[in-house]
């Protein structure tokens, strides 16, 4: 059987197939070669690496001059874990409230909201000066509200209204359509806390 051919005039080589696999052993010294020009290679990369390391270093050690009590090397292992700071924090706490506004919020503004409810509740719910040289005196909102049931309302001129389409229907308000701005999640809960809180209580 005629397997490679070769055009310095040879006669072809003919491998007996007869037995089903190669029966002539492995070249070991092609693998020997493979294998110590592999290893050198690691070497000299090794090698290399080192030499090139030392010169960086060197090169680093002469920019900062000589190792003194400013410049030196230091184990920050050895620090450990700083211990907490009391003192430290209370100062920190009165920097923040000193700092202007508008300030960094700590609570994702869920306080400063309810914050903002309670002093417009203040305004809404009682008796305060508006004006208090002209006289002008804000009421409860609960008291405009039934003053404006009890007096009604000015009286507009009537727009023109437009036919209505077939099956419209006239839109009517039945009951209002909301009682104030809506409490946040967290007043909500809060305010679940405080009722749990006035039961246990009692």
């Amino acid at each position: 059987m005629h397997t490679h051919n070769h055009d310095d005039g040879q006669e072809p080589e003919e491998i007996d197939a007869s037995q089903g696999y190669e029966q002539s052993d492995a070249h070991v010294t092609g693998i020997i070669t493979f294998l110590v020009s592999l290893a050198a290679f690691v070497v000299v990369s090794a090698v290399l690496s080192y030499g090139i390391g030392k010169v960086i270093n060197a090169h680093l050690t002469k920019e900062d001059g000589p190792t003194n009590k400013w410049a030196t090397t230091a184990d920050v292992r050895q620090l450990g874990n700083l211990p907490n700071n009391p003192e430290m924090q209370n100062k920190m706490a009165e920097m923040t409230q000193q700092f202007p506004a508008p300030r960094l919020q700590t609570d994702d503004g869920n306080q400063d909201i309810a914050d903002l409810h309670a002093r417009e509740d203040l305004l809404l719910n009682n008796y305060s000066w508006a004006d208090k040289a002209q006289g002008k005196v804000r009421i409860p909102i609960s008291v405009a509200m039934a003053l404006i049931a009890q007096r009604g309302l000015p009286v507009a001129p009537a727009a023109e209204k437009t036919p209505l389409l077939t099956a419209d229907k006239e839109p009517t308000v039945t009951e209002p359509l909301t009682s104030g701005f809506a409490r946040t999640g967290y007043e909500q809960e809060q305010t679940r806390l405080a009722a749990a809180e006035s039961k246990q209580a009692k």
